[in-house]
């Protein structure tokens, strides 16, 4: 052990003198862009609710509204699938809706550009035209910790929906998301730690941070932190249909030859005692 504590002292203290006089790269990182190279999957999410529209409603859906849209990554990759395409992002973060007019929305052709609308407003009371699908992703929604307020929030999709239209949110759990963790992931450049700092098995409170570290020895610690109750999907089910859903369907993820998650999700009445996973899920009106 000690062995072990002099060397990284002795690392730390040649890396600083190698980089002395360089900005740390955790000042000059963007904590939005690694999010989103870190989390986000907005082209296979938009593949899987267009696909899946379809599928229950048999026609394309036009009219997407983003909910907790952070930096609506998932509202231009949707004005970009059709030319027909609208999307509404909300979100009640002025920064993050700034950031995503600098940088995603900026990045958009005219025409696209005129397809998106972003409204910094509660998700539970924002009036928007009727869309044909909304969706709730990245479990953002668990930040409504008793039931009244998630199937208030639930009930408020519905509304705002068309007739026809289908609600499409993420869930995950397993014996692993009760835990006290953390777990690194590399990516290029830097490495992306999600840190399940505490959870409350009374209350199902679960406190969660992502950081990021550098190669330089830089971090940003509590880049994003989430309060949220873990809920589970028989709970979230149960609340959809009181809320006045007709139709709830669960996709369970499959996995490939080499037992690692094939990133296909399917419609499932049963699943497996994972220490780890995530679901879909679809509540048509």
């Amino acid at each position: 052990m000690g062995i072990k504590k002099t060397r990284q002292k002795s690392s730390a203290k040649a890396l600083k003198g190698k980089n002395r006089g360089k900005p740390r790269k955790a000042d000059t990182a963007d904590r939005h862009l690694l999010y989103e190279q870190s989390v986000q999957a907005t082209e296979f999410e938009y593949e899987f609710i267009d696909t899946n529209f379809r599928r229950l409603r048999g026609r394309d859906a036009t009219r997407l509204r983003e909910d907790f849209c952070g930096t609506a990554q998932m509202c231009c990759e949707w004005v970009r699938g059709r030319a027909e395409n609208h999307a509404i992002g909300v979100d009640f973060d002025p920064e993050v809706l700034d950031w995503s007019r600098e940088h995603h929305i900026a990045a958009l052709k005219p025409k696209q550009k005129s397809r998106v609308t972003l409204l910094q407003e509660d998700v539970r009371a924002v009036t928007t035209d009727p869309a044909d699908i909304i969706v709730a992703m990245n479990f953002s929604w668990q930040i409504f910790k008793e039931r009244d307020s998630l199937r208030d929030y639930f009930a408020s999709v519905r509304e705002g929906l068309v007739d026809d239209g289908v609600f499409f949110l993420d869930i995950f759990g397993g014996y692993d998301a009760c835990r006290e963790l953390e777990e690194k992931t590399r990516h290029k450049g830097f490495t992306y730690v999600w840190d399940q700092a505490s959870f409350d098995p009374v209350t199902a409170n679960l406190v969660c941070h992502i950081h990021f570290h550098f190669s330089d020895g830089s971090k940003i610690k509590k880049a994003f932190t989430y309060d949220w109750r873990l809920w589970t999907i028989p709970e979230v089910r149960e609340i959809l249909l009181e809320a006045g859903f007709s139709n709830v369907t669960v996709y369970w993820q499959g996995w490939d030859e080499d037992d690692e998650p094939s990133g296909e999700f399917l419609p499932a009445t049963h699943g497996e005692a994972d220490p780890a996973w995530i679901c879909m899920i679809s509540a048509e009106k």
